[in-house]
């Protein structure tokens, strides 16, 4: 394993639960790029906060709009209902607060024989065929959304995976929530006078395992491309002094040198120094006239 790898996923890896300002790290993470999930996020969140803001989009989603999107750890929230959909890269399975789902109906549909301000208590209300249809209907945009970015992702850098740019058709089915070691992304809604919402895409093993090769091969896209421009990935440049003698007198003995004084000293191995620390000792040898170091030791 790469070090480097254990480092970046150590600092920055959505890996589990948190402690203070400490992570908690997932060693099944370890040397994988979760580091870059969060741009991965990022063209997600792009492409659904376009598709929201569409005439198609609005037709479903009313004024509600993207505030941000998230990997994240799946929530351990009772009471939600998971619909999973299976593509051609894996099964994503997506979960609505319910308060959300009242509000989008209300927005389209509107409330008949009801004040403006009544509130709507979703413990108490029944669930309508209507709104199942319409939990089916998103869940479908989201996951085929969802499929769409991987796929781009593995194309951009190279991987083909057979079926990766067919269509998700298979219809949204009842599943159970992911585990709490499973990856989801947390989509934040809001509208204009209305609390921020939540609902939550799941990704299974398969389809998260595509997520991440796209991500590590464009890890090692730009680490390839680096290489030929970045002096650091080829060797670090760094100057070296070498002391060849020392020898210890006393002040007063310094002062009362004269031209043409000779300075007794043995030559024995030399220091090697990097900006004054010493690292190495070395055998001073000639060779071709020159003086040179050779036999290098760490220095203790």
């Amino acid at each position: 394993m790469n070090p480097l790898d254990r480092s970046r996923t150590d600092q920055t890896a959505h890996s589990g639960k948190y402690q203070g300002n400490y992570q908690v790290l997932d060693p099944s993470l370890l040397g994988r790029p979760v580091h870059l999930l969060p741009k991965f996020a990022r063209r997600f969140a792009d492409a659904l906060g376009t598709s929201m803001g569409g005439p198609g989009g609005r037709r479903y989603w009313g004024a509600y709009r993207l505030v941000n999107l998230a990997f994240e750890r799946a929530p351990d929230e009772e009471g939600l209902r998971w619909l999973a959909v299976a593509g051609p890269l894996g099964t994503a399975a997506v979960a609505f607060e319910r308060s959300l789902l009242l509000s989008l109906l209300e927005g389209r549909y509107g409330r008949k024989n009801a004040a403006p301000s009544a509130a709507r208590d979703p413990a108490t209300e029944r669930v309508t065929a209507t709104e199942e249809r319409l939990a089916a209907t998103l869940t479908a945009q989201l996951a085929e959304q969802l499929h769409a970015r991987v796929a781009e992702g593995l194309a951009a850098v190279g991987v083909e995976v057979p079926g990766a740019d067919a269509a998700v058709v298979e219809a949204p089915a009842p599943a159970s929530a992911p585990g709490k070691a499973g990856w989801v992304i947390r989509v934040t809604l809001s509208a204009p006078g209305e609390q921020q919402s939540h609902c939550w895409i799941g990704l299974d093993q398969e389809l998260m395992s595509h997520v991440l090769q796209g991500l590590k091969e464009e890890r090692n896209s730009v680490r390839t491309a680096r290489a030929g421009n970045d002096g650091l990935s080829s060797g670090l440049f760094v100057k070296l002094d070498g002391r060849l003698v020392s020898k210890d007198t006393t002040l007063g003995a310094l002062f009362e040198l004269k031209v043409g004084d000779v300075i007794p000293v043995s030559v024995g191995r030399a220091d090697v120094l990097l900006d004054e620390s010493r690292l190495f000792t070395a055998a001073v040898a000639e060779h071709k006239g020159k003086l040179c170091l050779t036999s290098f030791e760490d220095a203790e």
